[in-house]
């Protein structure tokens, strides 16, 4: 059976779901989708495809469960890690792949204290929600544009995807609000220094939360908490706060500068001074000639 071009064969070690610390915990795959039958590949992440583009009818069978329907522009199915499903398509289409990592799944259905049986992530087809579709976008954004807020960004859709998962499943609403003690304020400076010496890297939250002693999920709620403002959102603007320093100093390239900073390329930086700061390095470097 015809296997989409850009699919790429997983390894054996992802296989069987060895390596899996060196995967994100959220990738995005822009795939064409073929006309006619075929086997989804077996991925030991989940997948969720999103459908892009006009309508398509298709049919869908996951074990001995075959469905029919018409999919439409951002509709999603979710197909379970190391499992495969089977597609018919009239005509070929187009998918957004967001591929989640188990390892995210099971700290979230932790923190949110799911009862065993709804941490198994099960296959679905056909579904609509507004929070899921807009996470697809972001990914799709970053993804386009060469991911410019970095890895720390992606690792929060992440999250927030997972966490949406289990609650169309359960039926249980999702709440930040914790039981129990917030972050030490100890715990919240040896953060804020960690962060502030390595600006230049590309943080993750993984990395953040074994510096806070805190899970994935645990972490992310209560950084927010004791800061007013998501962890992505603080490293981005203390990378942004250090440029701006740098920028004014005018001892470097705007190369050097972005370098530094933990940003890609210059354009990187520009585009996200522009975003959350409303200014442009031109701006500053002339705000520095007034100054003078």
């Amino acid at each position: 059976m015809t296997r989409p071009a850009c699919y790429p064969h997983p390894s054996a070690a992802l296989f069987n779901g060895v390596g899996g610390h060196d995967l994100p915990l959220l990738d995005v795959l822009t795939s064409p989708v073929p006309c006619g039958l075929f086997n989804s590949p077996v991925d030991a992440r989940h997948v969720l495809c999103l459908h892009l583009g006009d309508p398509v009818p298709v049919s869908y069978r996951a074990g001995n469960n075959e469905r029919q329907g018409v999919r439409l522009h951002g509709q999603f199915c979710v197909v379970p890690g190391g499992s495969s499903t089977r597609w018919t398509l009239t005509q070929p289409a187009t998918s957004l792949l967001l591929r989640l990592s188990p390892h995210i799944l099971n700290d979230t259905a932790e923190s949110m204290n799911l009862s065993s049986q709804h941490v198994q992530l099960a296959p679905a087809i056909h579904i609509r929600d507004p929070q899921i579709e807009c996470i697809g976008w972001m990914m799709q954004a970053e993804d386009h544009d060469a991911y410019p807020g970095g890895r720390i960004f992606a690792d929060s859709l992440a999250v927030a995807l997972a966490a949406r998962l289990f609650t169309l499943q359960s039926r249980r609403p999702v709440t930040d609000q914790l039981v129990g003690p917030g972050l030490p304020g100890w715990r919240l400076r040896h953060i804020i220094d960690y962060v502030e010496s390595h600006l230049d890297s590309d943080l993750t939250l993984a990395e953040l939360a074994a510096v806070a002693g805190f899970s994935l999920s645990h972490f992310k709620s209560l950084f927010r908490q004791a800061m007013g403002m998501p962890v992505h959102r603080y490293v981005m603007e203390r990378r942004l706060q250090r440029a701006r320093q740098l920028m004014m100093e005018g001892k470097q390239s705007m190369t050097e500068i972005a370098l530094e900073t933990g940003f890609a390329h210059p354009s990187h930086l520009a585009r996200s001074m522009r975003r959350v700061l409303g200014l442009s390095p031109a701006q500053i470097r002339g705000m520095m000639t007034s100054a003078a």
